[in-house]
């Protein structure tokens, strides 16, 4: 045992086995979050977001879980609600600045990489305290693609994955049922399913997004008339 060891707790610095506990606390947040899915599809990449909602007084679509990033890229993110609009807001921010100055859409590794970028500042400093937030961001550069960025400001490039409170079970299901060149429609419904399988509660249009991004269409949100064909 190490003297003083919950001064670790307190600010943003290694204990001395080589811990960070706020980093670790901002995961344990992820994990108490809704789950997100991302698949990457045959032609484009499919997100699905759970959006519990607790409140019956609150208005549903006021409520956002999958957001366009540019034309050709989306994201979402399970964990600190806050966190994850600050985050995403950065990424528009840079997004838009990369297309005017080089007019074309940023890679989906660049704007990965980018994130975590942000994200590890606040793993290193301190008086600020990590982002309790993982990430999902997909899209299509040359080819379709997914990468998930986490609470330690790492990041890594999936055929499939998981975020939030789910993330275990789903990646259990997806490693069953994912299969190379998978379509489009295969891809919402079994994104859809595990979201069914993980939640007892009912979904429905209002506590469900669902996104994709094709090379045909870019970015597309679904409204809820076409969420509900997928309940």
């Amino acid at each position: 045992m190490y003297p003083n060891v919950q001064a670790y707790d307190r600010g943003v610095m290694f204990s001395p086995d080589g811990r960070l506990f706020q980093v670790e606390y901002a995961k344990e947040a992820v994990r108490r979050g809704a789950t997100s899915i991302g698949i990457v599809a045959d032609h484009g990449v499919v997100l699905v977001a759970h959006k519990p909602i607790f409140d019956p007084l609150a208005i549903p679509n006021t409520a956002q879980k999958i957001f366009r990033v540019d034309s050709y890229i989306g994201a979402t993110y399970s964990g600190l609600v806050s966190d994850g609009l600050r985050i995403i807001s950065l990424t528009r921010g840079k997004t838009q600045t990369h297309r005017m100055v080089y007019d074309e859409t940023e890679s989906v590794e660049t704007i990965a990489r980018e994130i975590s970028e942000e994200m590890q500042m606040a793993t290193q400093y301190g008086g600020i305290r990590p982002y309790a937030i993982s990430l999902l961001v997909g899209g299509i550069d040359k080819i379709p693609r997914l990468f998930e960025v986490e609470p330690g400001a790492s990041y890594l490039g999936y055929k499939a994955d998981a975020i939030g409170s789910g993330k275990k079970q789903a990646e259990e299901i997806l490693v069953k049922n994912y299969k190379d060149g998978i379509g489009i429609e295969d891809s919402i419904n079994l994104g859809v399913s595990i979201v069914k399988k993980l939640h007892e509660g009912k979904l429905t249009d209002s506590n469900i997004d669902i996104s994709t991004i094709r090379k045909d269409v870019g970015f597309e949100m679904f409204t809820a008339d076409k969420i509900s064909k997928y309940l």
